[in-house]
């Protein structure tokens, strides 16, 4: 069974307007099951948690069974290995300030050049620590160079953090495949999800990562994110929180001041919602069913657009230039010849289609590739919700904008 299009549609209110968005890695649309429950909580259940009566006590299950929730979005083992907070960078900027007894000076860190700089900053932060910062570089095909990775690894090598998708190149990485490279010599694996959670089923334990980050508000919910880390790692971390709150409080430890408890709520309504696209069944089985329909369904779109930019002989495509559903998401970026990027799309605003321009705050990709120049790259990103029909509306105005 295809995903449910006309269904998908209804659940975004968004969208009834017409405007074609397409700037989607840059945050999402919201469906209504998330809208709805933060309405509900606020103006039900927002009392504080942890007192005995009855309201509170509500409060405090919900927030639970958001962490819950979020567990079986990502197959967590536990909902205690669900961490919340306000973004990704916060919690990337945590979680180093919580490992940083963890490092000593010769030790090793490696990060890539092709991240979101929010899993970059935080730990060439340790530098000054002593820690030694190696960079792995992407290859020359914009795939994940293993070899290289090899290369940098060794016995002194304590964390590797690497995305898993990058949000210019749309590149899916081997996750599980780097994980044990990374795990076979000693050390942990930090991976940015931000823009593959929207796309595909996250199954932590299969990747067998340590700590997997990514935000709501790209992933069809609110401005919110969580962080899962394996429960034993978790415990190693040092609190954020007051001194009362033991090394063994987790996740509590790592929330300080604790979370926002309308936005966890809200944030459980994205799985509520992913489950609907996946048919009558619920729990497992319906997530990785729906995000089956989702890949099959923006692999078409992703298709659509990379067909014309293949066509035309001054664009160049930053990335893979097919739509294989299990090597690429709906991420694309381009440039063209003699082209600035910004005045390329505001052209496109005008024709009621939102996409965007810039490095994404991942510069030093865009640096390194040499893209930085007139006002960087343009990047389309579509999701599900997104239509055909919106893809042609797009192609055609930039047929106009660049001549056909």
């Amino acid at each position: 069974m295809s995903l449910d299009l006309a269904f998908v549609r209804t659940q975004f209110p968004a969208l009834a307007d017409g405007f074609a968005y397409l700037d989607n890695a840059g945050g999402s649309l919201v469906p209504v099951m998330v809208a709805d429950r933060i309405r509900e909580y606020l103006l039900t259940t927002s009392v504080q948690t942890g007192a005995s009566y009855a309201h509170s006590a509500r409060a405090s299950e919900r927030l639970t069974e958001s962490r819950r929730r979020m567990a079986l979005f990502v197959n967590a083992a536990r909902p205690e290995e669900i961490v919340f907070g306000p973004s990704t960078t916060v919690l990337m900027q945590n979680l180093a300030r919580a490992m940083v007894h963890q490092f000593q000076p010769g030790d090793e860190v490696i990060v890539t050049r092709f991240d979101h700089e929010s899993n970059i900053g935080p730990w060439l932060g340790l530098e000054k620590l002593g820690v030694v910062v190696r960079i792995w570089e992407i290859g020359a095909d914009f795939e994940a160079d293993l070899a290289a990775l090899d290369a940098l690894l060794s016995r002194r090598t304590k964390l590797v953090a690497v995305t898993h998708v990058s949000n210019i190149l749309g590149t899916i990485m081997p996750i599980a495949e780097i994980a044990w490279r990374v795990h076979a010599v000693g050390a942990r694996i930090v991976v940015d999800g931000v823009a593959y959670a929207p796309h595909r089923a996250i199954d932590v334990q299969a990747l067998d990562v340590d700590y997997y980050v990514f935000s709501f508000y790209k992933t069809y919910g609110p401005h919110f994110a969580m962080m899962y880390g394996k429960y034993d790692a978790l415990l190693e971390l040092d609190g954020l929180y007051h001194y009362f709150y033991g090394k063994d409080k987790v996740p509590g430890k790592l929330e300080p001041g604790n979370p926002n408890y309308e936005l966890a709520w809200g944030a459980a309504g994205i799985v509520d919602y992913i489950e609907r696209l996946g048919g009558e069944a619920r729990g497992r089985a319906a997530i990785e069913t729906a995000f089956e329909r989702i890949a099959h369904h923006e692999a078409v779109l992703g298709e659509r657009l990379l067909s014309y930019l293949r066509g035309r002989n001054d664009t160049r495509i930053i990335g893979r230039r097919d739509s294989d559903a299990a090597s690429r998401v709906p991420t694309i970026a381009f440039k063209v010849d003699g082209k600035d990027s910004a005045a390329l799309v505001r052209q496109i605003d005008d024709h009621a289609i939102g996409i965007r321009f810039g490095d994404f705050h991942a510069k030093r990709l865009v640096e390194g590739l040499g893209l930085s120049g007139s006002n960087g790259v343009v990047r389309v990103s579509a999701v599900h919700y997104n239509t055909i029909d919106e893809i042609d509306r797009l192609v055609a105005a930039l047929d106009r904008a660049l001549g056909n």
